[in-house]
């Protein structure tokens, strides 16, 4: 990956929706080098796909946390994989310090929030969790 990849993906996570054309005339390029760059960068891997976040109090109520999560020994892959099967966990960070994992989660309501729980206590590999609400968000 190089500078010009990584300016195009600087552009795209402002606006994934941004025109080809467009990003070619910001980046000073033809419109088929910054289609094929996306393309390449697809097929790598190196762009896992392209979503649509909502605004911050947009739609629904939704209950957010955040899920600090030790894994024992070398179970970090199993684990990922059983914590990504959950349709409410929505990112997965690996970390350091005292916790190895952050999982992303958002559900419904605080009764879908306490399956969430124990589903994620009950994955192998977890030696201790401590999941923290997400109240408000200050910068988005």
């Amino acid at each position: 990956m190089d500078d010009l990849d990584r300016q195009l993906i600087a552009l795209l996570r402002r606006d994934a929706r941004t025109a080809v054309a467009s990003l070619a005339k910001t980046l000073k390029v033809s419109r088929g080098t910054v289609q094929n760059r996306i393309d390449r960068m697809l097929a790598r891997g190196e762009i896992g796909g392209f979503t649509v976040r909502s605004a911050p109090g947009a739609g629904e109520a939704r209950v957010r946390a955040l899920a600090m999560i030790a894994v024992e020994g070398r179970r970090s892959s199993a684990v990922v994989k059983a914590l990504s099967g959950l349709p409410e966990v929505i990112a997965i960070h690996t970390t350091n310090g005292r916790w190895d994992l952050v999982a992303e989660l958002e559900v419904d309501d605080l009764e879908a929030f306490s399956r969430t729980l124990d589903a994620v206590r009950l994955i192998e590999g977890i030696a201790a969790s401590e999941t923290s609400l997400l109240l408000a968000t200050v910068r988005h």
